[in-house]
């Protein structure tokens, strides 16, 4: 694996280097966890705009904005007309015309994921449900019900997706678009809808060559189907991490071997205990590393990747120091250093870790690095 990282000012700055690698690559995938920037790195990417004039937009973009244009009118009233309106003021909705054809679109998306069935009204914009349910011997229809949230979100996401057909398609309404930035799309899934919206993505976006497509996500298990999907594709792979401290944005490459996403962040980590900068939500992030390396070995407790054979100090001691250490609510952005005792228990216990799994030490070297920035 690659060890070059660069270092950013802003993610403006990230979002036009991001631009000039879509210039000779079809897909950048990056891995960032959340609170890290990413639907703000997507927002700056949708506006670098030549003209600068926002109804000149060349991207087509999905992140937490997008559902924002859905919004329920709960009819708390009477609880009956209940319905999902749309944002009128948006050129997402181009494709509310009933020409598109867009209940048979995105049908053909959402019967992959969902049993209940919708209406468009395309002249008062917005959205009803229903849902066949069994009644003795037969189905009976409920009509303007509320879907759950991750069925609305399933919805939202197949709406998205029927409209990126038609800019496949390059239908008048979408011939804008030569950019597709998908910030992600799996909040609410689990690991088997992962692996399902990952590859029908990929299969989508295949269709058109001269597409280009960026997709961010905290998901390690879509993250990593998507690497695979685009291992002999032209594309490139990133891990991006924020350095609160000094207000500066970091891109991993993880470009040249399969993403072991816990690799930069243990980079990361090492950096910390060598300057001294740690902080409290430091043992959330060393949590998370040895969960996700207890799961992939097989093993039912954390603890079993921090034991070790030298007496001073217990295992179990360890991991309740863990336990207790790394459930505190830590804000990343007002972050408190540890005591004085707790980062030589952090240290220790990394140490531990690290004595058990064998890495190679070039990964964590820092003679690689380079500082981009608005003037690349």
């Amino acid at each position: 694996m690659s060890s070059n990282v660069k270092i950013y000012n802003s993610l403006h700055d990230i979002a036009k280097s991001l631009k000039q690698e879509l210039a000779s690559k079809k897909y950048v995938l990056i891995f960032a966890y959340n609170k890290t920037g990413k639907t703000r790195l997507s927002c700056e990417f949708k506006n670098l705009i030549k003209s600068g004039r926002m109804e000149d937009s060349d991207t087509l973009y999905y992140n937490a904005y997008t559902e924002d244009l859905f919004t329920w009118d709960n009819d708390l009233e009477s609880n009956i007309n209940i319905k999902l309106l749309l944002n009128r003021d948006t050129k997402f909705f181009s494709c509310l015309k009933a020409e598109y054809a867009m209940e048979e679109r995105i049908s053909k998306h959402l019967s992959r994921y969902a049993d209940f069935s919708f209406k468009i009204d395309y002249e008062e914009w917005f959205v009803t449900f229903s849902r066949e349910i069994r009644n003795g011997a037969a189905n009976k229809r409920i009509d303007n019900i509320k879907i759950s949230r991750a069925e609305e979100f399933m919805f939202i996401w197949c709406f998205f997706l029927a409209i990126l057909d038609l800019a496949i398609e390059e239908s008048d309404a979408y011939k804008w678009v030569k950019y597709v930035y998908i910030d992600d799309p799996i909040s609410s899934l689990d690991d088997n809808n992962a692996i399902a919206v990952a590859n029908h993505l990929v299969q989508i976006i295949e269709q058109k060559e001269d597409l280009k497509v960026i997709i961010s996500s905290h998901h390690s298990l879509f993250f990593n189907v998507l690497h695979n999907e685009f291992l002999k594709k032209s594309s490139r792979k990133f891990m991006l991490l924020k350095d609160n401290e000094n207000l500066k944005y970091i891109m991993q490459d993880t470009n040249d071997s399969p993403f072991l996403y816990h690799i930069a962040v243990l980079r990361e980590l090492k950096q910390a205990i060598k300057t001294g900068k740690l902080y409290t939500y430091h043992f959330n992030i060393l949590r998370n590393i040895l969960e996700k390396s207890a799961n992939f070995h097989g093993f039912k407790s954390f603890g079993e990747c921090i034991k070790n054979s030298m007496p001073e100090i217990n295992d179990s001691t360890y991991v309740r120091y863990i336990n207790i250490l790394s459930h505190g609510n830590y804000s990343l952005y007002e972050p408190k250093e540890m005591v004085e005792d707790n980062k030589r228990i952090f240290k220790e216990i990394l140490e531990r870790y690290l004595n058990l799994y064998k890495y190679n030490n070039e990964l964590f070297n820092d003679n690689n690095e380079e500082v981009g920035g608005a003037d690349e």
